[in-house]
């Protein structure tokens, strides 16, 4: 496998355990799929549909969003929000994501590199 794949590939890994957050945090208020895909990409998230409603099925059969058609307007839409347990795990899951933020910026600052200011870099 060539650099190029193997940085792509680590990449994805990395945005795949990012997703179900971004998610979360923006289903405090009630959404339909496509709005909380433009909702996404205008904060710099960009997913698929065909990773986003599996997902949003996934969060939904594990108690964390509640979902309710709406057939008013054009087409029925089905509209996702945090139930309570979801506000719970959105609230346990920044908590940890900050702290896996801090300690990851701490490895990564220069100074934690015994006086090496390479970032780990050979």
């Amino acid at each position: 496998m060539d650099l190029d794949t193997t940085l792509k590939n680590l990449a994805l890994e990395l945005r795949r355990g990012t997703l179900t957050l971004a998610v979360l945090s923006q289903l405090t208020t009630a959404q339909y799929g496509y709005s909380l895909l433009q909702r996404l990409a205008a904060r710099g998230v960009d997913i698929d549909q065909n990773t986003l409603y599996p997902l949003l099925r996934r969060l939904e059969s594990q108690q964390l969003l509640d979902s309710d058609w709406s057939v008013e307007g054009s087409r029925p839409r089905r509209y996702y929000v945090l139930s309570e347990q979801g506000r719970s795990a959105l609230s346990e899951i920044m908590a940890e994501w900050y702290r896996i933020v801090d300690t990851v910026n701490g490895l990564l600052r220069p100074d934690a590199q015994d006086g090496d200011d390479t970032y780990g870099v050979d």
